[in-house]
């Protein structure tokens, strides 16, 4: 499955709430996510529209590996 390539931050950042992702603070159009399933997981991630491409695939895989999933499997349950 390809990358989005029209996904906004904002967007981002609703999707990852399915996995235990919740704003944990916000400096200037940088969000801060926290999860604590799987133990403790910070991101952070730009509140633009659209997210580069290099930077959501590095978003993804520090998801992914935290999740124990393939980034695959990840973007397969984002996208539904």
């Amino acid at each position: 499955m390809r990358i989005p390539r029209d996904l906004s931050g904002a967007d981002l950042v609703k999707h990852l709430g399915q996995f235990g992702y919740a704003v944990s603070r916000q400096t200037g159009s940088h969000i801060r996510l926290t999860s604590q399933t799987h133990g403790e997981h910070h991101i952070t991630i730009p509140n633009h529209d659209p997210l580069r491409i290099g930077t959501l695939a590095a978003i993804l895989d520090s998801v992914a590996a935290h999740q124990g999933l393939t980034r695959e499997a990840l973007l397969q349950r984002l996208s539904g």
